[in-house]
């Protein structure tokens, strides 16, 4: 789709070579800029207990497949001067610097469109261009009430197992690089899209925010159960010591389960009548379900549920995700790597993605075959 597009991202951790992989990923090239004097992206490092992998550890991995690395030094003149010339032949720029630094570095928006006017330059701020904190995934968590909501009910508030802001930060700047994009085709002039992943958190706060702006009820923590819909979010071990998660979302849909685990005709039915109902006496309605549950194997319990279409789901570890058919069509591959794709659309014959790229580049590994293609 993205065949002829050229993409340099000045970008590392997760939020901006995320969006760089997503371009990868639909035919661009993709061009990673990394410090020659830090050894690069910092999360080339981070390893977990125990891991061997080289100088691309799993967490790198997880999205710079597609790129090639060049290793500079922006603080002195030559670096700037090859960045500058990348800058000149390319269309998209990644960006990922606190307030000032990229002016320092010679790199922001503003010097950068004076080397090219058609330049599309997607930055992504901890809190703003306007506020130099620096700004990680997990305090962001904390500052926009996604720990406060985490966790179970009188219990500790806790982190997200994965950097979700980040995600999410990153596809607001897709969003973002898709318009410009649309944009420079109609009229020719390129622009800078900013996103914050304190303002991309509190976006996506989404029910639990209209929860307190509308109906003026401040969420708090309760585990997995939704604060508005019940049985949703609640899980339930079976016989067979699987445990079941169900996200019943209508009466309908309500009914049919009592039916599928033999409590229709139980005497306390007109407590549980509507989703208000459900939701006030959440409690006893979840140790009436984990009870009769309990009398299921999994296998049996989910065929029934599935068969009257009630969304529920066995809770998997991520072995077993990846044994999915659903899993294995997002999959990356080389001879020693494997990876997840960003991007998962699937389109027509008329548009074309691949899921067939290099795998994540060493530090540096492509600095001189780049170098040579811009004439130094």
């Amino acid at each position: 789709m993205f065949k002829e597009l050229k993409v340099l991202e000045l970008a590392s951790v997760l939020a901006g070579p995320s969006v760089g992989q997503f371009f990868a990923e639909l035919g661009a090239e993709v061009i990673k800029v990394e410090n020659s004097n830090t050894g690069g992206d910092v999360t080339r490092t981070w390893r977990g207990n125990e891991e061997m992998t080289d100088d691309r550890s799993a967490y790198f991995c997880s999205v710079n497949w597609g790129k090639k690395s060049i290793a500079v030094n922006l603080s002195t003149t030559e670096g700037k001067r090859i960045v500058h010339k990348l800058v000149a032949k390319s269309d998209i720029v990644i960006a990922s610097y606190k307030p000032g630094d990229a002016e320092k570095l010679g790199v922001s928006y503003t010097q950068l469109k004076t080397i090219n006017q058609q330049l599309i330059y997607g930055l992504i701020t901890g809190y703003g261009s306007d506020n130099d904190r620096v700004g990680y995934d997990a305090v962001i968590q904390a500052e926009s009430g996604f720990i406060d909501l985490n966790g179970e009910k009188n219990g500790e508030p806790l982190k997200m197992p994965v950097a979700l802001i980040d995600i999410l930060a990153a596809h607001h700047l897709k969003e973002g690089l898709l318009l410009a994009l649309l944009t420079r085709e109609r009229t020719g002039k390129g622009s800078c899209i900013e996103v914050s992943l304190l303002q991309a958190a509190i976006s996506s706060l989404a029910n639990q925010a209209t929860n307190w702006l509308v109906a003026n009820k401040l969420p708090v923590r309760q585990g997995s159960s939704h604060p508005n819909i019940a049985p949703y979010g609640e899980s339930f071990i079976t016989r067979d010591g699987k445990r079941i998660l169900l996200a019943v979302g209508s009466d309908r849909q309500f009914f049919d389960l009592l039916e599928i685990v033999g409590l229709a005709s139980m005497d306390r039915l007109a407590m549980f009548m509507t989703n208000p109902l459900r939701v006030k006496n959440r409690e006893l309605l979840t140790e009436l379900l984990a009870e009769a549950i309990r009398n299921y194997d999994a296998a049996i319990l989910m065929s029934e549920i599935n068969a009257k279409k009630i969304p529920a789901g066995i809770i998997q570890n991520i072995k077993e995700v990846f044994e999915m058919r659903a899993a294995k069509d997002l999959l990356l591959k080389s001879s020693d790597l494997m990876g997840v794709r960003n991007y998962v659309g699937m389109h027509s014959d008329q548009i074309s993605f691949t899921n067939t790229l290099t795998p994540p580049p060493h530090f540096g590994e492509h600095t001189d075959e780049i170098i040579n293609q811009l004439g130094q």
